[in-house]
C-alpha cells in the first residue's frame, strides 16, 4: 500500500475526531506493521483521552514492532494531560514515521526530532495540502489566528428570503438540505443564534440522525442577545450545553468559547449580519431551495453595507446538489489570507 493511501486513511479516521477532540486537534493515525499490512487505525479521543497514535498502536499491539505510524501531525513531544505520542510510538518499537503537517504549537513541537535522535526514520510533508484543508484546519486556524473557525449557515430561497411575508418558514429547502445541515452540526463544536431565533422559533439545535435519534456528539448551543431565554425553551432541555452570552458582539461569543475549533452561526439575519459586519466569518455554507418568495424576511441584514464597493466579498469552493436544491460553499475574501 502506497504511503499517500495510507495517509489518506489516517485522514478519514481524523474525522470522526471533529467536535469531540477539541481543544486538541482531530489527529488520525494508522499503525503498519514490519510486512506493511495496516495494523491498527485510531484517532484522538476527547481531552484527556489517548490520542491518534496511543489509540493505533493500541489496536496493533505486538504489530507494531518494527513496523511504521503514519500520522496526520507530527507526534507531540510534551507531558499535559497525556504523555509524549513521540514517545509512545518509540516505546512501541516503531521504526518509521510519516506525518503530514509539522506541528506549529512551539510547547508539542518537536516529535520529529526526539524520534529522528532515537534512530527512527521520519517523513514529514506527505499530502500536507490535504491534511492542511482538511479536519486539521479549524486547529490550524486557531493556532494562527487565535480564534474559532467560523462558518455561518442559511437556508434560503432564490431570491434570498427565509420566510415569507406571513412568517411561514418550514420548510424553504428539502430533506436532502436538512439531513445534510444535521450531518454538519455533529461535527462542531458550537452552533450560535440570537435571542430572536430562539423566541420566535423555539429551536433545539441539535444534531439528529436521519431517523430523528440523537447523535453522539452535541455541539454547545449558544444564544447571543440580552433578552432571556424562556425557562422552557427547548434549549434548557440538557440534551447539550447551553451557553447565554448577553450581549450583541460577536467577540463575545468567541472569548465565551476558548477551547472551541470550529463555530456555526446559524442567525438570525441580524446576528450573521454582525458576525460579517466583525470580519469574523471564515465561510458560507449556502443552502438554496429552488424557490422565489418575491418578499419576507432576507437571509441576512448588515445595515453596516451601503454601496456596491463595501459588499462582503466571497470565494466559492465548492457546489454539491442535495435533491432539489444546491448547496454552495463559500470562503470568505481577506487581506490576510
Amino acid at each position: 500500500m502506497r504511503v499517500d493511501e495510507v495517509m489518506r486513511r489516517a485522514l478519514v479516521a481524523s474525522e470522526s475526531a471533529l467536535g469531540v477532540s477539541s481543544p486538541n486537534p482531530p489527529v488520525g493515525a494508522v499503525i503498519l506493521d514490519a510486512t506493511g499490512a495496516v495494523a491498527g487505525v485510531g484517532h484522538t479521543q476527547p481531552p484527556g483521552g489517548p490520542h491518534a497514535e496511543v489509540m493505533a498502536l493500541r489496536a496493533a499491539g505486538d504489530r507494531a514492532r518494527g513496523g511504521t505510524a503514519v500520522v496526520t501531525l507530527e507526534p507531540c513531544n510534551h507531558v499535559g494531560r497525556t504523555g509524549p505520542c513521540a514517545q509512545a510510538l518509540l516505546d512501541a518499537g516503531v521504526v518509521d514515521v510519516v506525518y503530514a503537517v509539522t506541528d506549529p504549537n512551539p510547547s508539542a513541537a518537536g516529535g520529529a526530532a526526539t524520534l529522528r535522535a532515537a534512530g527512527v526514520r521520519v517523513t514529514a510533508g506527505v499530502l500536507d495540502e490535504e491534511a492542511r484543508s482538511g479536519p486539521l484546519r479549524y486547529w490550524l486556524h486557531r493556532q494562527r489566528y487565535g480564534r474559532p473557525f467560523v462558518t455561518a449557515k442559511m437556508a434560503a430561497t432564490l431570491d434570498g428570503r427565509i420566510a415569507a411575508p406571513d412568517g411561514t418558514s418550514q420548510w424553504i429547502t428539502g430533506p436532502a438540505s436538512r439531513e445534510h445541515a444535521h450531518r454538519q452540526r455533529g461535527r462542531l463544536d458550537a452552533i450560535v443564534v440570537g435571542t430572536g431565533t430562539v423566541l420566535a422559533d423555539n429551536p433545539s439545535l441539535t444534531a439528529r440522525n436521519p431517523d430523528g435519534t440523537l447523535m453522539s456528539h452535541q455541539p454547545a448551543r449558544v444564544v447571543l442577545g440580552r433578552r432571556d431565554v424562556p425557562a422552557d425553551a427547548a434549549l434548557r432541555d440538557g440534551r447539550a450545553p447551553l451557553v447565554h452570552v448577553r450581549s450583541h458582539d460577536p467577540q463575545a461569543v468567541l472569548d465565551a468559547l476558548p477551547d472551541a475549533l470550529h463555530v456555526l452561526v446559524e442567525g438570525g439575519p441580524a446576528i450573521i449580519g454582525a458576525f460579517l459586519e466583525a470580519e469574523s466569518v471564515d465561510e458560507l455554507h449556502a443552502y438554496l431551495a429552488p424557490t422565489i418568495l418575491g418578499g419576507g424576511a432576507s437571509a441576512v441584514v448588515d445595515r453596516s453595507v451601503t454601496t456596491l464597493t463595501e459588499a462582503h466579498g466571497f470565494r466559492r469552493t465548492a457546489v454539491t446538489e442535495l435533491g432539489d436544491d444546491l448547496l454552495v460553499v463559500l470562503e470568505a475574501r481577506r487581506r490576510d489570507r
